[in-house]
C-alpha cells in the first residue's frame, strides 16, 4: 500500500505542479492576448514542425547506435531495433516520472537482449554524463553571447545563497551514505553494494570504447541534431523565423534543462521558452505560442513511438 502511494505521488506531484502552473499562468491573460497566440497557431507552418520531430527522431537512432559502443566492450551486441524502440520507451517514460525512463530503458534491453540490469543502467548513466557536459557546453556558449542579459536575469530571480547551502547539504548526505554502505553488513547493503559494483562496470565501459572517435562524433551529432531540430521549428512561425543564433541557442538550452529535469517539461517548457525569449524583446504571446507548438509537437511524437516501441518489440523478438 505504502510503494502504491509513493508511486502515485511521484507520478502525481510533477504533473499537478506543471498543470498548476500553466493554469495560474494563462488564467492572466486578457482576452486580447488569447486571440492573439489563437492566431499564431492558425498561421502557423505545421511541416516544419514535422521536419523538426523528424530529426528529433533521427537524434534517438543515433543514440541508439552510441549506446551500442558502450555495451560492446562488455560482451553485448543488441540488436538496433531493440535499442532503439528502448530508447523510445526511455522518453515515453519520462513524461509521468522523471528519470523512470533510465530503468525502463535498461529493463527493456534486460528482457529482450539479456544484458544484466546494472551494467545497462550504468552505460545508462555514462550517457547521461556525456549528455550533460554537452549541455553544459551549448550553456557556456549561450552564457558567452549574452553574459549581461542572462546574469542580471539570474541574479534577480534565483537566491544564489539558498541554492550553494542546498548543494552543500546534498553533497554531505551523499558522502554520509556512501559512508555507511561502505562499511554497514547488513545483506541489503551487501546487495548495494553488488549492484553498485554492477553500475560502475557500466559506467566505465566508456574507457573500454573500441571506437572512441565514433563515440564522441555520434555524441556531437545527437546535439546537433537536437539544435537543428529547435532552429528548424523556428520557421513554423513568421516572427520567430527571424531571430539571431544568440537568442536560438538560448531558448534551445532553457528548453533542454526543462526537459532534462522535470518530467519532459510539462507545463514548464512553454513558459520557460515564453520568459527567456521576453528577455529580448520577443512578445509574451508569441514566446508562449512558439513554446506550445515546439514541445506539444515533440510529446505527441513520444507519445506515438512510445505506443509503438511497447507494442513493436514483443512483435520483433517474437522466436
Amino acid at each position: 500500500m505504502k510503494k502504491t502511494i509513493s508511486k502515485a505521488l511521484q507520478i502525481g506531484i510533477p504533473l499537478v505542479l506543471g498543470i498548476a502552473l500553466v493554469i495560474y499562468f494563462y488564467a492572466q491573460f486578457t482576452p486580447q492576448q488569447w486571440a492573439e497566440m489563437m492566431g499564431h497557431f492558425q498561421n502557423a507552418k505545421y511541416g516544419y514542425l514535422a521536419l523538426a520531430v523528424s530529426l528529433s527522431v533521427l537524434s534517438h537512432l543515433v543514440r541508439s547506435h552510441r549506446w551500442h559502443l558502450l555495451l560492446q566492450p562488455m560482451g553485448y551486441n543488441p540488436r538496433l531495433i531493440n535499442s532503439f524502440f528502448a530508447v523510445c520507451i526511455a522518453y515515453f517514460m519520462n513524461l509521468f516520472i522523471p528519470k523512470s525512463g533510465e530503468l525502463s530503458r535498461a529493463v527493456s534491453i534486460n528482457r529482450y537482449e539479456n544484458v544484466p540490469l546494472n551494467k545497462a543502467l550504468g552505460t545508462i548513466i555514462t550517457e547521461r554524463v556525456i549528455d550533460l557536459i554537452f549541455l553544459i557546453f551549448f550553456t557556456v556558449i549561450a552564457i558567452t553571447l549574452q553574459y549581461d542579459v542572462l546574469f542580471g536575469y539570474v541574479r534577480e530571480k534565483i537566491p544564489m545563497t539558498k541554492l550553494l547551502v542546498g548543494l552543500v547539504i546534498l553533497v554531505l548526505l551523499v558522502w554520509l551514505g556512501a559512508q555507511w554502505l561502505k562499511k554497514a553488513q547488513h545483506r541489503y547493503a551487501q546487495k548495494a553494494r553488488d549492484f553498485m559494483r554492477g553500475l560502475k562496470t557500466g559506467m566505465l565501459s566508456i574507457a573500454h570504447v573500441q571506437k572512441p572517435g565514433l563515440f564522441i562524433v555520434e555524441s556531437l551529432v545527437v546535439w546537433l541534431l537536437y539544435l537543428a531540430s529547435f532552429f528548424t521549428a523556428t520557421f513554423a512561425l513568421e516572427q520567430t523565423a527571424v531571430i539571431g543564433f544568440d537568442v536560438l541557442i538560448i531558448g534551445f538550452v532553457v528548453g533542454s534543462f526543462t526537459f532534462a529535469f522535470t518530467n519532459s517539461g510539462v507545463g514548464y517548457y512553454p513558459l520557460a521558452i515564453a520568459g527567456i525569449l521576453s528577455l529580448f524583446g520577443i512578445p509574451e504571446t508569441l514566446g508562449n505560442a512558439f513554446g506550445w507548438l515546439v514541445w506539444t509537437s515533440n510529446i505527441l511524437s513520444i507519445i506515438l513511438l512510445g505506443f509503438v516501441a511497447f507494442i513493436g518489440l514483443p512483435l520483433v523478438n517474437k522466436k
